[in-house]
């Protein structure tokens, strides 16, 4: 599967594409360097991103899950930038429980790309990270979308 290294503020990611579709990124570098177009394409997107010069990836997804986490990360990709939602918000657009929510976030194959970041617990509350990195990271994401302030 091919795979290439992209630089972020919260260490290295790998993003890997299968069938002409993005499938995963992970907070590590590539196993093997294997750049194609659509690879290269996410890297300018997500390097855009991080300088803030990006608020949103045009890049074709095909992430693996159930049916109720394809639709939970179909609401966190309508969070708009610099933007929240709950759980339990996406819980009533989902008719799933915000437990389940959670649980769809955590299995979430392509943090960033889908925001998982961009969903909190009630109150305001961060809630959880299942990235590397966990709260820290979702804080740092956070500040770089302009959404919390530190």
């Amino acid at each position: 599967m091919p795979e290439i290294t992209v630089p972020s503020p919260t260490g290295p990611l790998s993003i890997e594409e299968q069938d002409g579709a993005l499938v995963a990124v992970h907070w590590r570098k590539a196993r093997l360097e294997s750049p194609t177009p659509l690879l290269e394409e996410a890297a300018r997107q997500l390097a855009a991103y991080f300088a803030r010069q990006r608020r949103d990836f045009d890049l074709p997804l095909k992430p693996k899950g159930s049916a109720f986490e394809h639709q939970v990360w179909a609401a966190m990709q309508r969070i708009p930038y610099a933007e929240t939602r709950s759980y339990g918000e996406i819980a009533r657009e989902t008719g799933g429980m915000p437990q389940e929510v959670g649980s769809a976030c955590g299995s979430n194959p392509l943090p960033i790309l889908i925001p998982c970041h961009r969903v909190l617990a009630g109150g305001g509350k961060l809630g959880g990270y299942s990235g590397k990195g966990g709260l820290e990271t979702k804080t740092t994401l956070l500040v770089l979308e302009g959404r919390l302030l530190v």
